[in-house]
This record gives C-alpha cells, sequence and structure tokens, in this order.
C-alpha cells in the first residue's frame, strides 16, 4: 500500500520541467518520447512505462527537500490538491501534443471547452462497484480534472484552500478548475460491506494527474511540506456529502477533502435524509440519495419532449421521430458531374505493369528498386530492379511446374493464391506478388495471422475460402511465427479453408531452363490481384482489381502526382493494399522509382525515422497518413538538422478523414522551418473499390491554392452544407482532397434510395465512373450490382450518362474551384432518429475532453447499435490505469455533455475497457466491428459504463392516459350486444355429487379422526421419509389419534379453550399430531415454519413476529427447537425473554384424556394459517371448521381420494394448500400420504421421485422449488435413475401447488426431461390457491388436460386480453391454473368499478365457495384495511352472492372442450398479482415478463428481480460467472427491456448467486429484495445509475 503512494509521489517529481528537459541529453530525451509513444499506443503498462522512466531520469533529479519520508508514504492522506498552470501560448510544453492530432484542432478543443463550460457540472449518481472488480487499484485521489487545454507552464503548487478564495482563473480561459470547485465531492461508493472493512487505498497524495504535468521538483517538495502540515489537522473534517441533498455543499468544496475514509465509519449518518420507502421502511443510505440524484438528473428538459398525446390501443405506435420543419434543406441547383483532365497519352507506355517490370530488369538491372529497413532503422537490404526480375521468374517458374499432386500441377492461370507476409519485409512481398503476376496468379494479399483468434481472423478464412484459396505463399520467418498444430504443421485457423504453406525463400524455388519464358500479356480484364477490405458489420468482401484498371490507375496517379522516372519515394503505409500498394509497389515499379518502405514496427519504436529517411535519401515523395505525421511532431524537438526540402509531394493517403487537417496544419507550423513547403502537402481520397478518387496536384502542375470550408455540424447532420456563421462551437473545418482523377467523371448522389445526384449544397456519396476502379466484390454479384455498377439520375429520373458508376463509400460535396470535400465515410456513418452523424467526429468531441488523463489516445471506438428501431450510439475508450474511478466517471459525465453540446445528439453507452483490452486491427488501430460485436454479445468486459438511455431514447409508445371508465352496466349491456358472455364459470355442484363419503355426516375433522381411529385403526395415514429415502416414521390411525390425546392433556391443564397455539416442528408426524392435539383441547393452532439453525438472524424474526401476530399464548416444539429459541445466538436476533410459555411434545406423559373439546357451531374458529406474501406481506388468514371439512371434501371429490389410494406429497407443510394436504386432507378422505419433506431433496435430489416410482403412486404433489431442483440437479442423471428402476409411468397427475402465474417453461421443461422414465406429458399440471382461498382450482384425475393460449403482452399492458398464435411477436404463453374445484364459483371482475366483465377479459379474480377463509387475522399493522377482501358484491348484475377477492388479475376462456358433467369446459387463466404489478407509463406489467426477457439477454444472468423505486425500473440480476461480466450486463439489460417492454430501465443491480430472497413456495420475494437494495445491504458486485 505504503509502495504505491510513494511510487506515486515519485512520479509526479520525476516530472521534468520544460527548462530541466532542455538540460536533458538528447538520447535521453529521445528515449522518453519513445516511451511516452509506447505508453500513449497501448504497448507498454503504465507500471513498465513509469520504472523505465524512473531509470532514465535517476541521474538528473535533485533530492526532495524539507519532507518527512513517512509522511510521504502516509497513505491515509487523501489531498487534493492541483497546480494550476496560467495558460500560456508561447511555450508549448510537451504535454499539450500528447494529445491524438489525427483528432484534434486547437478550435475544436476550445469549442469542447466552451461547450462544457455551459453545463454548470451536473451531478450525476456515480456507479458503486465492489472492490474486487475494479481492475486496477483505483486511486481514490479526487484530482481535478485536466485544466490544460492548450499548453502548460511551470507553475508552483497552490493549496485548494488558497483557491477558492483568489480566483486565478478568471484570465485563463480554464472553466475546468471552476467546474471542479462547484462540484459538491461524491464519496466512494463502494457496498457498505465493503466500504466498512476494506481499507481505501489512498490517494497518491497531490498526485498530479495532468498529463504528465511539468512540475519543478523543489517546487514540489516546498508544497508537499506546506500540504502535510495542513493535513493532519484536517483530518476530521466533515466526511464528503455523498446524497447532494445538504444544504451546505459549499463549505465542502472549499476545503482541502483529506478527511481519512476510515475515519468515516458506517455510523456516519448525518449526512444523509431518513428517507421511507413505500412501505414506511425508513431508509438510510447511500442507494437512496443516488436515485435521488438520478431523479434530479432525470427531472431535467429532454431535447425532443415526447408529445403529449396518447393511443389508448394495443398497437403502441412507437413515435416515429417527425423530421423538424425548421431543418435546413437543400436549395443550390442540382450539381453536374466533373470531369477529370484528360488521361495524357504517352508514346512508350508498357502495355501492362509485368512488361514493365521486364523493361527495368532486363535494361536498368542495377536500379534500385526497394530498400528494406529495419527496426533499428538501418537498411538491411536493396532489392534492384534486375534482382526483382529474376527473383520473380525463379518463383513464377517454380509455382506453374514444380508444385503438383498426383501428377497434376497444383496452380493453373487464374488460380487464386494468399500471400501472408509481415509488415517488416517488403522485399519477399514484392518478389511474391510480382511473382504471382508473372505466373497469371491471382495474388490476395491478407494479414500474417497472429493467434488462432486474431479480429476478424474468421471472415479472412471466409474470404479465402469463397475465393478457393488453397496455396499461401510466406516467408521462411514468417511460417516459423505461425501458430503449429502437434503434427507440427500450421494451424488451422477458425473458419479458415485448408491451405498448403509455400515459402518463397531462395532454396525453395528453382532457376527457370533457358527456354522458359513468362508469357508477357497486353493488360486485360482478366482479374490482376484481389485485395481485402472489411465491412462496417465486420464481413470481409475480396475487390477484384483486373490487369488494365491496374495499370490505367498507375497511369492516372504518375499523371497526376507528375511521377518520373528514377525519383526516390519514402512508404510508411502498410503496402498490402490501398494507398501503400498503389504508390509503393506498383506506380514505382511503373516508374522505375526507389521505395524507402518503413515498417510500423520502426514507426513505433522512431516516430521519426520517415522524415530522417527522407533527408537521408533525399526523397521527393512521401506517401505518410495523418497518424505519422502526429506522430513526428511528438519527437521532433531533438533533430535540429533534418531537412525536408527535397520533398515536392506529401502524400496524405487519410486526407479525407475529416481531422487530417490538424495534423497538417500542425505538421507544418514545426516543419516549415526545416524546409517543408506549405504547398507540397497532398491531401488524398481514396477507398478499396474505387481507388484513388482525388488528389491534391503538387505545386509544380499551376493548380488552384488549396481550399478549407468551415461547415455547421448541424447542417451536416442533416446532409446539408452550411458554411457556420453564428454557431461558433459546433464546427466541422475540412480541407480539400484536390481535383478529380484524370479521367475519371464524378458526381455525387443521395446516400440512401435511389441514386438521385445531389444539389450543389448536399452532402452525399461521392461516386466515380473510370478505368481505374475495382471491378467486383469477388464472388457477390448482389453487392457488386449495388456497388460497382450504380446508374446515378437525375430528379426526373434521367440517367446521367450511359457509363456506370462505382459508390466510393466517402460522403463529401464538389467545393468551389472544382475541389473535392470528403466529410465522412460511409463506414462512420451512424443515422440517429433521421439525422447523421460521423463515428470520426464523435471521437475527436470526446478526445477534446482532455482525454490524456484517462484513456488513451487513438484507442476510441465509436458505433451504432440499433436498439428500438432507431440507432444509437455507443463510445468505447480504453481507461488507463492510473485513472481514478471517481476521475473516469468525472470525464465520463463531461464527454457526454460535449457530444451533447456540439453534435447535439445523446450517447447512448459509454464504456470504458482496461488498458489494451480493444481488438486491434492488424496496424494498431481499433477493430470497430469485432469491438460492437463484443459489445453486443455481452463479451466486451468493461471495467466502467455509463448508460443514458434517459436522454436517448425519444421514441417511446405515448404513455397511456386512463380514458374516463364506461359504467358496469353498459359494460354488461356492450357484451351482450356483441354477443360475449359474461366471465363466470363454477366447478361441479358438491349437492348432486352424491358419493358414500362417511366423513360427510362429521362436522368437524377431529371427530372423522376419533370415528377412523374406533372404525379402522390399523389404517395406514401418514409414512414419513427421510433423506435416504427409507421410511423414517408413519402413524396408523389409532396411533395418531393416541398421540394427539397426549398433547390436548398437556394443553388443557395450562391453556383455556380458545387459546392460540404456536406449533413449531420440522415437517413430519408431530406436527400432525399436536395439530389435532390442538383441536381435541378446544386450542386453536398456527404451524410455524422453524428458524433454520444456520441461518437464525433472518428466520428466527420470522417466527417471533408470526408468534407474536397471531396472539399465540403457548409455543409446542421438539427439545431440539426449544434449545434455539432460547440459545445465545437466537438472543442476538431476538428478544428471547419475551416468548411465551415453550412446551417441548417430545416424551409426554400417557394420562387418559378427560372429555374432548366439542365447538358449539362450525363456524368457529378451526386453525389459523399464516404466510408471508410475494409482496412481504405477513398476513394470517382465519379457516373455520366448516370451512376446512368444506375444502377437504371438494380436494377428495376433485382427486378422487378414497382409504385405498396413496399420494406422494413433496410439500411445506405451514400453509396453503401445503398444509391442508399434509395434515387435513388424509385424515378426511382416509388415503395413504407419502411425505416427502422438501428440505431432505437439498441432500438427495431424487428423493421425490424415486419415492413416486417405488410406491406407484398416481396422484403426487410438489412446489415449484422441488422442479426446479429436479430439472437442475436430475437433469443429466435420467439415464442412472432408469439403471434404478425409477419408473413414473405410474403418474397421472402431478400437481405443481402455487399462488402465482404457472411458470410453462418449467413444468414443460421437466415433463420433458423426465419423459424418459415414462412421466406422461399429460401429468403434469398447476393448482391456484391464495389468501382468501387456499385451493381455488386444482387439476384433478378427470376432467380435460389443461389448456394453453397464447396473448400479446402488449395488450395485457393496457388491461386486455387478445389471443394470438403461437410465435407471433411479443406472444406470451399462458397455462390454465388447474380445473375449478367443486362448489368454487369464480368471476371475473373489473378491479376499478367491480362490474363483471366477459369471456377473455382482464379483471381480478373473485371466489365464492364454502371453504372460503373467513377473514384476515390480522395483517401485521393494517387490520382494517382489507375487510373488503372476504366479503364484496358485484356493482351490477347478480349483486346478492358475496365473493372474496383474490388479488389476482386472470380470464375465463370458454374452451370447445367438454368436462365431466358434458358441458363446455371454462378455463381460469392466471396472469399474475395485482399487488406485485408495476404501473409505469400509465401501463401495467407483471414483473416476471420483464424477468424472462432480462434472464434471455446473457447466458451468465442466473436469476433477475424487478421493482420499481420512485418510478425507476430498477432490475436486481443475480450473476453467474466471473466478476468481470457484470459491467456486460447493464447494456444488455438496458436494451432487451427497452426492445421487448418498452420501458427505460433506471438502475440496474448486478449481485451474486442467491441475493435475490426466495420463500417457500419459490417466489421471489421482491419487496424484501428492494428494502434489502434501498438499505444497502445487498453488497452488489455493480449498480448502474442509467442517465
Amino acid at each position: 500500500m505504503a509502495e504505491r503512494t510513494s511510487a506515486g509521489l515519485l512520479t509526479m517529481m520525476m516530472e521534468p520541467t520544460p527548462a530541466v528537459a532542455m538540460t536533458l541529453p538528447a538520447e535521453v530525451r529521445e528515449k522518453l518520447a519513445e516511451l511516452e509513444l509506447e505508453l500513449s499506443e497501448g504497448d507498454i503498462t503504465q507500471k513498465g512505462y513509469e520504472k523505465k522512466r524512473g531509470k532514465l531520469l535517476a541521474p538528473y533529479i535533485p533530492q526532495i527537500q524539507g519532507v518527512d519520508p513517512s509522511l510521504q508514504i502516509d497513505n491515509r492522506i487523501q489531498a487534493s490538491s492541483q497546480a494550476v498552470i496560467p495558460g500560456s501560448k508561447h511555450n508549448k510544453s510537451r504535454a499539450a501534443n500528447t494529445r491524438d492530432e489525427r483528432f484534434r484542432s486547437d478550435l475544436h478543443t476550445e469549442a469542447v471547452q466552451a461547450a462544457l463550460a455551459k453545463y454548470k457540472e451536473r451531478k450525476m449518481p456515480m456507479p458503486s462497484k465492489r472492490r474486487s472488480v475494479l481492475v486496477q487499484s483505483s486511486v481514490e485521489a479526487c484530482t481535478p480534472p485536466d485544466t490544460s487545454s492548450a499548453s502548460e507552464d511551470e507553475g508552483s503548487l497552490r493549496r485548494q484552500g488558497r483557491l477558492a478564495t483568489s480566483t486565478p482563473y478568471q484570465g485563463h480561459g480554464h472553466p475546468a478548475v471552476e467546474h471542479w470547485f462547484n462540484r459538491v465531492i461524491q464519496g466512494s461508493s463502494t457496498s457498505s460491506s465493503a466500504s466498512s472493512t476494506s481499507s481505501h487505498p489512498g490517494g497518491r497524495s497531490v498526485t498530479n494527474t495532468t498529463a504528465h504535468a511539468a512540475l519543478n521538483a523543489n517546487a514540489t517538495a516546498t508544497a508537499l511540506a506546506d500540504l502535510m502540515a495542513h493535513t493532519q489537522l484536517d483530518n476530521h473534517s466533515a466526511p464528503p456529502d455523498v446524497t447532494g441533498l445538504s444544504e451546505n455543499s459549499s463549505i465542502h468544496a472549499e476545503r482541502p477533502q483529506v478527511a481519512s475514509v476510515r475515519s468515516i465509519s458506517r455510523s456516519y449518518n448525518y449526512n444523509t435524509r431518513v428517507m421511507e420507502t413505500a412501505d414506511g421502511v425508513p431508509v438510510n443510505s447511500r442507494v437512496s440519495s443516488k436515485i435521488q440524484q438520478l431523479l434530479n438528473t432525470l427531472k431535467r428538459p429532454k431535447r425532443p419532449p415526447l408529445r403529449e398525446f396518447f393511443l389508448d390501443d394495443f398497437e403502441e405506435l412507437l413515435d416515429v421521430q417527425q423530421p423538424d420543419p425548421n431543418q435546413p434543406k437543400p436549395e443550390g441547383q442540382l450539381m453536374s458531374p466533373l470531369e477529370g483532365e484528360p488521361l495524357g497519352v504517352v508514346t512508350n507506355w508498357p502495355p501492362s505493369l509485368p512488361a514493365a517490370l521486364q523493361r527495368w530488369g532486363t535494361t536498368q538491372p542495377k536500379s534500385p528498386c526497394l530498400t528494406a529497413l529495419d527496426n533499428a532503422g538501418k537498411p538491411v537490404y536493396t532489392l534492384t530492379y534486375g534482382k526483382l526480375w529474376t527473383r520473380c521468374q525463379k518463383l513464377a517458374y517454380t509455382l506453374l511446374n514444380k508444385l503438383s499432386t498426383r501428377n497434376e500441377p497444383l496452380l493453373m492461370p487464374g488460380d487464386r493464391v494468399a500471400l501472408v507476409f509481415p509488415n517488416n519485409d517488403p522485399v519477399m512481398f514484392m518478389v511474391a506478388f510480382y511473382g504471382c503476376l508473372l505466373a497469371e496468379l491471382v495474388p490476395v494479399p491478407i494479414e500474417v495471422p497472429l493467434t488462432r483468434k486474431d479480429a476478424g481472423s474468421q471472415q479472412i478464412g471466409f474470404l479465402l475460402g469463397s475465393c478457393g484459396v488453397t496455396l499461401a505463399l510466406t516467408t521462411d520467418a514468417c511460417q516459423k511465427g505461425l501458430p503449429k498444430a502437434q503434427t507440427g504443421e500450421v494451424a488451422t485457423f477458425k473458419g479458415w479453408p485448408r491451405l498448403l504453406w509455400f515459402v518463397t525463400d531462395g532454396k525453395h524455388v528453382v532457376k527457370p531452363p533457358k527456354d522458359w519464358h513468362p508469357p508477357m500479356r497486353e493488360a486485360s480484364n482478366d482479374i490482376a490481384y484481389i485485395e481485402y477490405k472489411t465491412s462496417k458489420e465486420g464481413s470481409t468482401m475480396g475487390i477484384t482489381v483486373s490487369h488494365s484498371a491496374m495499370l490505367a490507375h498507375c497511369h492516372a496517379l504518375t499523371q497526376a502526382c507528375g511521377y518520373t522516372e528514377a525519383e526516390t519515394i519514402t512508404n510508411v503505409l502498410d503496402f498490402k493494399r490501398e494507398a501503400g500498394l498503389w504508390h509503393g509497389v506498383l506506380t514505382s515499379v511503373m516508374n522505375r522509382m526507389h521505395v524507402i518502405s518503413i515498417p510500423y514496427s520502426l514507426m513505433k519504436v522512431n516516430p521519426l525515422s520517415w522524415i530522417q529517411k527522407v533527408h537521408t535519401y533525399k526523397a521527393q515523395v512521401a506517401v505518410v497518413k495523418s497518424r505519422d505525421m502526429h506522430w513526428s511532431l511528438l519527437a521532433q524537438r531533438d533533430q535540429r538538422d533534418i531537412s525536408l526540402s527535397s520533398l515536392r509531394m506529401l502524400i496524405v493517403a487519410d486526407g479525407a478523414n475529416p481531422w487530417s487537417i490538424s495534423s497538417c496544419d500542425a505538421f507544418l507550423n514545426v516543419f516549415q522551418a526545416r524546409g517543408l513547403r506549405p504547398e507540397v502537402i497532398c491531401p488524398c481520397a481514396s477507398t478499396s473499390e474505387a481507388m484513388t478518387v482525388a488528389i491534391r496536384r503538387p505545386p509544380e502542375m499551376g493548380v488552384p491554392p488549396p481550399g478549407k470550408a468551415v461547415l455547421s455540424m448541424g447542417g451536416l447532420s442533416h446532409s446539408v452544407i452550411r458554411v457556420d456563421t453564428e454557431e461558433k462551437l459546433s464546427v466541422l473545418t475540412v480541407q480539400d482532397v484536390g481535383q478529380v482523377m484524370p479521367g475519371a467523371l464524378v458526381c455525387v448522389v443521395r446516400v440512401e434510395g435511389t441514386p438521385y445526384l445531389c444539389q450543389t449544397d448536399e452532402v452525399g456519396e461521392i461516386c466515380i465512373s473510370s478505368g481505374t476502379t475495382g471491378v467486383a466484390y469477388y464472388g457477390l454479384p448482389g453487392m457488386t450490382k449495388n456497388i460497382f455498377e450504380t446508374i446515378p439520375v437525375t430528379l426526373s429520373g434521367v440517367p446521367i450518362s450511359d457509363r456506370s458508376f462505382t459508390r466510393t463509400s466517402l460522403l463529401g460535396f464538389i467545393g468551389p474551384d472544382s475541389l473535392v470535400f470528403v466529410v465522412g465515410k460511409m463506414d462512420g456513418l451512424m443515422v440517429v432518429s433521421g439525422r447523421r452523424h460521423n463515428a470520426d467526429d464523435v471521437v475527436a468531441t470526446a478526445l477534446a475532453v482532455e482525454p490524456m488523463k484517462f484513456v488513451y489516445r487513438g484507442r476510441i471506438a465509436v458505433f451504432s447499435v440499433s436498439v428500438l428501431r432507431d440507432e444509437r450510439i455507443v463510445v468505447v475508450a480504453e481507461q488507463r490505469p492510473d485513472a481514478s474511478e471517481e476521475d473516469s466517471f468525472q470525464w465520463m459525465s463531461r464527454v457526454l455533455q460535449a457530444i451533447d453540446s456540439i453534435h447535439q445528439v445523446g450517447v447512448y453507452c459509454l464504456a470504458l475497457v482496461p488498458a489494451n483490452t480493444l481488438p486491434k486491427a492488424p496496424l494498431g488501430g481499433i477493430h470497430i466491428s469485432e469491438t460492437k460485436q463484443r459489445f453486443l454479445e455481452g463479451a466486451l468486459h468493461p471495467c466502467n459504463v455509463l448508460m443514458c438511455p434517459h436522454t436517448c431514447v425519444t421514441n417511446l409508445p405515448k404513455p397511456r392516459q386512463k380514458q374516463p371508465e364506461v359504467g358496469p352496466a353498459s359494460m354488461i349491456v356492450g357484451n351482450l350486444v356483441a354477443g360475449k358472455r359474461i366471465a363466470q364459470a363454477c366447478g361441479r355442484d358438491v349437492a348432486q355429487l352424491e358419493d358414500n363419503d362417511q366423513a360427510r355426516k362429521f362436522l368437524y375433522i377431529q371427530d372423522v379422526l376419533q370415528w377412523r381411529a374406533q372404525a379402522t385403526p390399523d389404517h395406514p395415514l401418514f409414512l414419513v421419509l427421510n433423506a435416504k429415502g427409507t421410511v423414517a416414521s408413519t402413524a396408523s390411525c389409532l396411533q395418531l389419534h393416541k398421540r394427539a390425546e397426549r398433547v390436548a392433556v398437556a394443553l388443557m391443564g395450562r391453556l383455556n379453550t380458545g387459546d392460540h397455539v404456536a406449533l413449531v416442528y420440522p415437517p413430519g408426524i408431530d406436527l400432525i399430531a399436536t395439530f389435532y392435539g390442538c383441536l381435541y383441547a378446544g386450542c386453536v393452532p398456527v404451524t410455524v415454519r422453524p428458524p433454520h439453525p444456520q441461518n437464525l438472524a433472518t428466520t428466527l424474526p420470522t417466527v417471533k413476529m408470526i408468534v407474536e401476530v397471531s396472539k399465540s399464548v403457548c409455543i409446542l416444539t421438539t427439545q431440539a427447537i426449544m434449545k434455539l429459541l432460547k440459545s445465545k445466538e437466537a438472543a442476538a436476533a431476538v428478544d428471547v425473554k419475551s416468548w411465551p410459555m415453550v412446551l417441548d411434545t417430545d416424551d409426554l406423559p400417557r394420562k387418559k384424556s378427560p372429555q374432548m373439546y366439542k365447538p358449539p357451531t362450525p363456524e368457529m374458529l378451526a386453525y389459523l394459517d399464516f404466510s408471508v406474501s410475494t409482496t412481504g406481506i405477513l398476513a394470517g388468514v382465519k379457516m373455520s371448521h366448516a370451512a376446512t371439512s368444506a375444502l377437504c371434501r371438494s380436494i377428495k371429490l376433485q382427486c378422487e381420494l378414497y382409504p385405498s389410494r396413496q399420494i406422494a406429497i413433496c410439500l411445506d407443510p405451514y400453509c396453503g394448500l401445503g398444509f391442508a394436504l399434509w395434515c387435513l386432507c388424509s385424515v378426511y378422505s382416509g388415503h395413504q400420504s407419502i411425505l416427502v419433506p422438501p428440505l431432505e431433496l437439498e441432500s438427495n435430489a431424487s428423493l421425490w421421485l424415486a419415492a413416486v416410482s417405488q410406491y406407484k403412486v398416481r396422484v403426487t404433489f410438489c412446489s415449484y422449488s422441488v422442479m426446479e431442483m429436479c430439472t437442475k440437479g436430475l437433469g443429466s442423471q435420467t439415464e442412472a435413475l432408469r439403471l434404478r428402476n425409477v419408473n413414473l409411468s405410474c403418474v397421472r397427475t402431478c400437481m405443481v401447488v402455487a399462488e402465482e402465474r404457472p411458470r410453462i417453461a418449467l413444468t414443460q421443461s421437466f415433463s420433458k426431461i423426465f419423459k424418459d422414465l415414462g412421466l406422461s406429458p399429460r401429468a403434469v399440471s398447476t393448482t391456484f390457491g391464495c389468501r382468501v382461498n387456499v385451493a381455488i382450482c386444482l387439476q384433478g384425475t378427470a376432467g380435460p388436460d389443461p389448456t394453453t393460449v397464447y396473448v400479446d403482452m402488449r395488450a395485457l399492458r393496457h388491461d386486455r386480453v387478445r389471443l394470438v398464435e403461437r410465435g407471433s411477436p411479443h406472444s406470451l404463453p399462458l397455462m390454465e391454473s388447474g380445473k375449478i374445484l367443486p362448489g368454487v364459483k369464480v368471476i371475473i371482475a373489473n378491479t376499478e368499478t367491480k362490474g363483471p366483465l366477459g369471456d377473455s377479459h382482464l379483471g381480478e379474480v373473485w371466489v365464492s365457495s364454502p371453504h372460503n377463509a373467513t377473514g384476515y387475522y390480522t395483517v401485521y399493522g393494517e387490520e382494517a384495511l382489507h375487510a373488503d377482501h372476504f366479503s364484496t358484491k358485484l356493482s351490477f348484475g347478480d349483486t346478492q352472492t358475496v365473493w372474496a377477492r383474490t388479488g389476482y388479475l386472470g380470464f375465463l376462456r370458454r374452451t370447445e372442450l367438454t368436462d365431466a358433467s358434458g358441458e363446455r369446459h371454462d378455463a381460469l387463466y392466471v396472469v399474475g398479482s395485482l399487488d406485485e404489478t408495476l404501473e409505469l407509463r400509465g401501463m401495467r406489467y407483471h414483473p416476471i415478463d420483464i424477468e424472462t426477457s432480462v434472464i434471455r439477454s446473457h447466458k451468465s444472468i442466473a436469476e433477475c428481480a424487478v421493482f420499481t423505486w420512485t418510478n425507476l425500473l430498477v432490475v436486481v440480476v443475480e450473476l453467474e460467472g466471473s466478476e468481470q461480466e457484470a459491467l456486460d450486463l447493464v447494456a444488455l439489460v438496458t436494451n432487451v427491456v427497452l426492445e421487448e417492454h418498452y420501458l427505460i430501465v433506471g438502475v440496474v443491480v448486478v449481485v451474486d448467486p442467491g441475493v435475490i430472497p426466495i420463500n417457500s413456495r419459490g417466489e421471489k420475494q421482491r419487496m424484501h429484495l428492494r428494502d434489502g437494495f434501498l438499505a444497502d445491504q445487498l453488497d452488489p458486485i455493480y449498480v448502474a445509475y442509467n442517465m
């Protein structure tokens, strides 16, 4: 820890000031420049950089005086003092230049700074991240943002305290400083458990994260000492305000924030307000304050407001962006196509390129052709024209005659051959390329594959396969370096065809016989070579270039550039493709020029190398990219003796990039003094398809002067050219790319749809018609037609020429003097709600926000993804390892503001990834399509994410507004008119079902038990299994009666009749016996799940609450649990002294019992049934004796239960239907119940199914959790179970006991998995019950199979049911919840008007039945509230019947099936609980639907739960996988919820598996989760607050 801090100090002290820097020896300065370059390119780590730099500077650093070493290492100090350096325009220190020049013109940087100044610093909630997710040690120093927009001077450190009073930034144009002070420092936001324990890495005390700010070491020392003196005093200053709610925030901003983080313990709460959740749970946490910040952020008006009208229809129409009536429209007349000068006729021009090679090879054999350099810049080899000619002949002869398979030549003329040559071996490449041309083979140059999984490598393989390549040429060294398979052969790369590798080095090729001569033909339309190109989507195409086009292009370039024989040209570009190939390999040979090839690897080591070579070789021409010019600026200051006066043409190959202008200008500023003439800079525009489109001519050709245009970005986004006048902030300055190529015809057409000619002030795609373009995409005739055979037409549809044109994919226009201007590329075009933005422009804006501190220059990718039918902009950058969380977040929010201001477009997602993790393109850039692919697959692994869907997504459907309701009476009339029946259904009539039910004559269930004990004393009723599958205990009728009697005797002496008794037992016979014992004694039993010994803290309070709320005067339990209730551990969770009397029933004395208690009336209370609802409310219902008997009879009839039957039950016996089946039904119907406690399945997952098979059970019950345990735990073991003779063919009905919408996916996968064990697919069904009636539907044994319907999910949100076909978009399968029980009537009522609804209408399910509960005993804290749940009447129609409201939404639908009585069958479909639904945007959402979508979005999401908090949708996902994936989920979750539900996610919380609480029925406890989240108890891995 200490080491890191001191290292931080050291780095900062080693920053040489410009003054110091000048005294360093030249070689040290050069090495520093190289190091800096490596770091900015991401080639070495920050640590490596600091180490090497330290070594270099060690001899020159004065020792620091006056600082106590112990202070330097004090890691608690979090000083955030910062040098404020007055801007000086003259002394441009190095730091100013470390910005990516390609993407920077000072104008733009200033525009960005000005734009940011317009925003006062917004408060945005910072994401919280678990410490382990921080990829690098985050430095928690609150360093102000880099204030040096243009330059830095040495300045002494000033303490912040002074800064706040004196205002040194007034005259210096440093808005950033001011921002920083206005910002309330947001506390570091890790989870509570982490923040209380982890020691925060203290900031690099007084660390300076300006771009290696130059500070005088002595000044540093004194300032340090000065600051340290203040530090100890301030150690106890108030903690940073994290709520953003406190009024005195200005005080914090003015004092140095040095409070030790550790001293702010968790008990600090005087800064956070106590907030209340919806349920009145007081919340005191960082989370709620962040949400408050988020809401404040969201309250600001959005740019395009949602228009206020609504369509109350299922067709939730996405808002189509209406074009702004005031947007600029083109006004100029139609452009006329522009012709280049005619292609001159040269008398002795060779008929083809091989002919030119032959001419020079034979007439000028000693003439130098190509000089290759090593990484030290030394010439390794100079290839002469003679050598090139003889080596090519050898290779051509060998390829045609010496490679054969089964006596057939391997290659025939016209075959394609891959050329795999490294970038530092131009000689071998040139030999191979011309060797192929001589042999009439078609070379396909590709990159050297380095690993088996290179970015885009699979696509290259696809290209090779489609080109039919079977042979690859390479060098010996390269072949040795390729990945090998076990056999020692070159590995087959993913997606590649099988290749034969041939090494072209001298010893493998043979000399041709004297009489052999390569065929020399005139340039024809046959394919000469194929150049690969990667499209925006990442697919790779091969562009075929014919011999004639290749020759014509050389001719045109020679004429345009004025090339003459034997000139020297320096080439920095990739010689395998595009300009590097055209100038450095093809046209050079045409004109017998001498090429000095500078490899990329040399440029990285010595960025000046190309300039030195121009000087050494007196080169007339240099071909570079703006990046090379920028790099040379970084290292130029040590080179006094360079002259660029020999250059007559500096070709800037990417001059079409709008940002090349700043590199050109900056380069000229510096090198004009070294002989560079301004007019020799020649930008050009080219693409792989069209080759060179336009190039600025060298000065000697008498061309008009170069042009510049300052264009309005707003206009450009509407494809209109407007020279900007008033709004100086959002402008784009572009330079021309010269004139059209000789012999070419150029026009500009509309980008989308028919290629209409543009008007003169309109931006479009440049098209070119000439003999010098590519011919086709190999093997892709459709795309070829679109691109290479476009016919531009006038507005009236008349073709402008009889020639076809090639689309160049360059966006631009023709300016004055017939100069061509390019403002972007089709690949980088992002069309967001009808406006066009260019990826390069967005990159430039991001980089203008002081990037050097936080992200790597040139390592930013910008692309768009399609979400909710519009493009959304995504920015991904590589974060520097030394940037703190706080700073990076700050930078991200500023980037968002800058892009918003300058481009008037919102960024959907901004992600930072760790250094060096973005996929690289071959020459060091970023592989954009691969990055996009990873983003969409959730494989980018960012370390910081900021999503802003609220700002960007403006095309959501209108919020629904409730219509004034139609009255209930008119609803009925309407339904009658429409021929719809009222949605009402009932089970069979109990009165008419005469059966030999002996138990009917008893009014009380305890009487039934006594009768059975006399009539069939030895008949077995219960059999409990343990985890091994053996019988743990049994009970016959008499045994159960005897045990119950003993309990009754124990109670009668102690309690009064009517007392409530809590039964706290594990699942087993004790529970059943004590239940009947209570009834015998006239007490009211309350079954309670025992606390979990390993988890007392959460389970014991529930036990205590039920005991208190039920007003139990006594607890009956086992000895073990009794000890547990009174243990020390229990005392930590609850007040153990306040338990009522606790009796253990393990060994009660055998006394003859006195008279049994007889209740006076069956309406009396029999037992209480307590359960925690999914919304977290504890609700106990009262069950009378009459209801208990009615319930048992109803279940007996539905399931045909008789004493001869056996049923298996794997349920918890504490509440609802589980309790009834476990404790009541066997006694009533006399069947034997095989009881399987669900807990035992944790140690033996096959226990339940094995029991079902062993006892040949026909009817069995389970819960969803049990079903899930079986599908997950036994899915792969069905074979093993079959060998153990587990056979489920006996099962007629397997019912899942539930109080929710049937989980179709789970029941179907269960049926599918166990079909192999004989389980009938028709057997599995679900039941439905709720608090007011624990058993409404049960499939039973008779009646039709449960039906499934598909409904439109969008209609459900509007409370409607619309049936659709399976598989149609937005369809949701719903399964019937079993058959309605005998004696039960169900009706569907409107939730608002309480009127009856028609068939297939969604409403609340109301139920009337003799076994309805009689009321809530108490709802904890809300006694009076729910009286109407149990006795309510319809407002219209049948207003007499008393109904109970279930609180569930559902609908009834009459099916074509007939039920047992021969009537048409009415199916009840349950959609979900009303309490759980989320009201968002005026619509009703069921959490499960959103959760299902989210779980589908990424393989690592194990579980998900959603809830709302202050109208924000919060999505909690459990991550099953490495924590690195946590941040990938944020975007995927946001995307899927937008796409499928039209909702914007407010907060995404990523947690560990098992955090989402689940009750015994397997239902998610979303409200518990919500309270845990707001109270900051979840210990999340990551929390993202979407803007």
